[in-house]
């Protein structure tokens, strides 16, 4: 059975994230997914490895020493550490020279560890929280680097000859499965509902919605997410016609994105990774609803043939007009097309292939 290490960067989570929900279909495997731990008080490391579902074990890894103000010796003792306790786990589990995968430049870190029968890096965004020769290294010595858009694939491929495009994925038969009910929040809307649904990060820019929302009072504008410090966020709720139903669980999601009438996509201002597309639009385009999504100057359409594209508040209230009248079977059709090639088993069988085909399953 083909055995897997997982040096993430990202803590398991009931919002599964790329990595995850990579890990947890592929096939015929034995998966150790390391997580960071909370803080330097975090002490799950003591506990035997979570088993999460067959083949795959979550284990924490010990708090280790940051920062570039510590002391090397400090710096030094705390990878040593981890490296202990990584081989340890492998060696209690029976994992002889597995595949190595990590995504994050953390990973380089631990390219020494232990034998291993190769090493995959799969980067979905820009990294300046590690020092830049840490990511050359990895990217330099791995046998395949995936990447989430085509500007990280043009900047991997400067230390790599092997950089493969794989972007986000989603779980598409969610989206696309009968018997999706309104949440109740939404029972007495009347009128069309334009909805963005995803994390309302400080830098959310919010001002095409909010432009289009005192414009057009008949329209009902709902926001689903986590708030994260949106700014504009309480001035937007002043508003009757916004509503704001807060962090949904991954299973109650597809309701209030299939109550949409028309699906809605934002920019962040500093976005670490802004040509990748999120698990967002791919989710949208499962249900075959329009899609309004606001653009960079300059930026590459997204789906032109099944997107409606803008670069302004003024742009973004049209193209919304546009997409409530939208009365053409064809363009949902390739909507569930593009849903239905990016779901996470199809990026899953991409990934295997690759892997396959290098000998590294």
């Amino acid at each position: 059975m083909r055995q897997v290490v997982c040096l993430s960067q990202r803590p398991w989570s009931a919002s599964p994230t790329r990595t995850a929900q990579l890990m947890t279909r592929l096939h015929d495997a034995q998966v150790l997914y390391f997580q960071p731990p909370k803080d330097r008080w975090d002490n799950r490391w003591r506990e035997p490895g979570k088993r999460l579902r067959p083949g795959l074990i979550l284990c924490t890894l010990p708090p280790a020493p940051e920062g570039d103000h510590l002391p090397g010796f400090l710096q030094r003792r705390g990878q040593e550490r981890t490296v202990r306790f990584v081989r340890g786990v492998l060696e209690r589990r029976r994992f002889s020279e597995p595949v190595l995968w990590c995504d994050s430049p953390a990973g380089a870190e631990l390219l020494d560890a232990f034998p291993c029968r190769g090493l995959v890096y799969d980067c979905a965004q820009e990294w300046d929280v590690f020092p830049e020769t840490w990511e050359e290294e990895l990217a330099a010595r791995a046998d395949v680097v995936f990447a989430a858009s085509p500007a990280l694939v043009r900047r991997l491929s400067l230390y790599s000859p092997n950089v493969k495009l794989l972007p986000y994925g989603c779980a598409t038969p969610m989206f696309t499965r009968s018997g999706l009910t309104r949440p109740a929040a939404l029972d007495r809307v009347k009128g069309p509902i334009l909805g963005y649904q995803g994390t309302l990060w400080p830098d959310l820019d919010l001002t095409p919605l909010l432009y289009a929302a005192q414009a057009r009072p008949e329209w009902t504008f709902v926001l689903v997410g986590r708030d994260a410090g949106s700014r504009l966020l309480p001035q937007l709720l002043e508003l009757p016609n916004v509503l704001y139903l807060g962090f949904l669980e991954p299973v109650d999601l597809p309701d209030a994105v299939g109550s949409f009438d028309v699906c809605l996509s934002l920019l962040r201002r500093r976005d670490p990774a802004p040509d990748v597309l999120p698990p967002r639009v791919f989710e949208y385009l499962s249900t075959g609803k329009p899609m309004v999504a606001m653009l960079r100057p300059g930026q590459v359409e997204l789906f032109p043939d099944a997107v409606y594209a803008a670069q302004s508040p003024q742009e973004f209230i049209r193209l919304c007009d546009d997409a409530l009248r939208e009365d053409n079977p064809r363009l949902r059709d390739r909507r569930r097309e593009y849903g239905k090639a990016a779901a996470w088993t199809e990026r899953v069988d991409t990934v295997e292939q690759i892997l396959s085909s290098i000998g590294l399953f």
